[in-house]
């Protein structure tokens, strides 16, 4: 019988290992992104609620499309065809897709980034392809992957609150 380690109620281990710790954090903020969206219709999820245009689809979509980028490609995996040009901001656009597609297309992406993950050290090297010529650790990816993902969940979290004055970082028990 194997004994479960001890977790707090976000699901972090208290004494995991470094890959397991990092993973569970960036689950923990993926799981927030999609909270988010509970119990909003279509038209609430992509109502701009900032000057700049930001919606919770959009934030979405991007999401899934760096998880792609960071974890897929710089390590050599094969990232499904994008029906749109991350690299001119398409990826936080969502008028012509469905919030299915955009829902879907997440979870693609992140069992994608979960296997390279668990087929990989953290010392694993790889290079993005739009860096010329810079090499990075798998661990730097997880951190950085973290850093992104909790940055617009934060940002989720304000439009979420415009919205309908829904706040937090993780589902009420």
């Amino acid at each position: 019988m194997t004994t479960q380690e001890p977790r707090d109620a976000s699901g972090m281990p208290y004494a995991g290992g470094e890959k397991d710790t990092l993973r569970a954090s960036l689950d923990r903020h993926r799981d927030a992104v999609l909270w988010k969206l509970d119990g909003l219709d279509d038209e609430q999820q992509r109502r701009p609620m900032t000057p700049s245009g930001t919606t919770l689809l959009g934030l979405v979509k991007h999401l899934a499309s760096v998880e792609y980028g960071w974890f897929v490609g710089t390590f050599g995996g094969e990232v499904e065809p994008l029906w749109f040009d991350p690299y001119s901001e398409e990826d936080l656009r969502t008028e012509d897709d469905t919030t299915e597609r955009i829902v879907e297309f997440y979870g693609r992406a992140r069992a994608a980034a979960d296997r390279m993950i668990a087929e990989r050290s953290l010392d694993d090297l790889g290079r993005p392809a739009w860096r010329q010529g810079d090499s990075v650790s798998l661990r730097w990816v997880l951190v950085h992957m973290i850093e992104e993902t909790a940055r617009h969940a934060g940002h989720m979290d304000i439009v979420r609150e415009l919205i309908d004055g829904c706040t937090g970082d993780h589902r009420p028990a």
